[in-house]
């Protein structure tokens, strides 16, 4: 006899009409690193080994399948090379618009409004969160191709201490080194040009510099939250709380390693308590799909994502902060924030 499905799996019907109600954006997955290797987005794919942290996590028809209308795609490049990363990463932007170009469901814009649009649509909006400010290889003028490229966000920093700031660990990290005068200069031009600030894996110190020094929200595109599991890049709620007063949101990882736990109730757990500590205005989702992550075993891939939204109705979260939760967040400060440099192809 087959096994009896969980009650996270058997999705309610309430909890599917809440679900495909709900406008559902991810900060964050790794997928552009894979199709500079070839890999088609727009293909069905399988992990290479099941539950592994090999990727193919993502692609479109299981982000459709899932009810997902937007996707920041973090653009990462390796700081050991000492030339050439700006390139890789507008070689990963020109990937992204070439399989929007390709597909009437899959969309490029890093205007919020379009997001709107496409959920009407059915479709999917993609767009690019730089990882690493080392990629600009110390030039603010890079900083502004990229923006008029589509960047949605900007990461200050990803495993190696770079011209803007210090990561939480990784090479050359120091926990009592703020912003850069670098740093500083570039969360400004991001503020001028609409681009959000993302202070993933930046450390303590860095995060509340620019917290205070950002005249717009912020956004933490993948993190998990250390009241509920001390781990070297998880958040403390001083930093929710610092992050939540500019409007912001925090996307939440999906890795287990991160949220100390293998199923949807441990992200569940850290999406709660992200808003009893900012607000129910804080809390996104962030998953870091194909960054070599371990995801729960009931959330392998982003078809499963209704099964997320029937656990935060079992766990008693309002319809209204579920909505939020899943995208409307995100969304918002998308939309209080234009990017102002996007120059689309006619």
């Amino acid at each position: 006899m087959a096994p009896r499905p969980s009650r996270i799996q058997q999705v309610t019907p309430e909890a599917l009409a809440i679900h495909q109600e709900a406008l559902i954006i991810d900060l964050h997955a790794d997928t552009a690193s894979l199709m500079r290797m070839g890999y088609d987005l727009h293909a069905r794919h399988r992990p290479i080994l099941p539950g592994a942290a090999l990727g193919f996590h993502l692609d479109l028809p299981r982000m459709l399948q899932g009810g997902q209308t937007g996707q920041v795609f973090g653009l990462v490049t390796f700081p050991w090379r000492k030339k050439g990363l700006f390139r890789i990463a507008l070689r990963q932007i020109q990937l992204i618009r070439k399989a929007a170009e390709s597909s009437s469901l899959l969309w490029y814009s890093p205007d919020g409004a379009v997001l709107r649009q496409a959920k009407a649509e059915g479709a999917l909006v993609a767009m690019p969160g730089l990882e690493g400010v080392h990629a600009l290889e110390g030039n603010l003028d890079n900083l502004d191709i990229l923006a008029r490229e589509g960047l949605r966000m900007c990461g200050l920093v990803h495993f190696s201490a770079n011209e803007a700031a210090s990561p939480a660990m990784g090479k050359g990290s120091d926990p009592n080194q703020g912003l850069t005068p670098f740093g500083r200069d570039l969360v400004a031009r991001c503020n001028d040009m609409g681009v959000l600030v993302d202070l993933a894996h930046i450390n303590r110190k860095g995060f509340l510099e620019a917290v205070r020094l950002s005249t717009a929200p912020l956004v933490v595109s993948h993190s998990g939250l250390s009241a509920l599991h001390r781990m070297w890049r998880n958040i403390d709620d001083e930093q929710i709380r610092a992050l939540a007063d500019t409007g912001g949101c925090i996307g939440i990882i999906y890795h287990r390693n991160f949220l100390g736990g293998s199923t949807i109730e441990a992200l569940v757990r850290h999406l709660v308590h992200c808003w009893n500590v900012g607000g129910e205005d804080t809390p996104a989702l962030g998953s870091d799909f194909d960054g070599l992550i371990l995801p729960p075993k009931d959330l392998p891939d982003p078809s499963a994502l209704p099964r997320l939204t029937q656990a935060l109705l079992d766990h008693q979260v309002p319809e209204r902060v579920i909505h939020k939760m899943l995208g409307g967040n995100a969304l918002r400060v998308f939309e209080s924030v234009p990017q102002r440099m996007f120059e689309s192809l006619p």
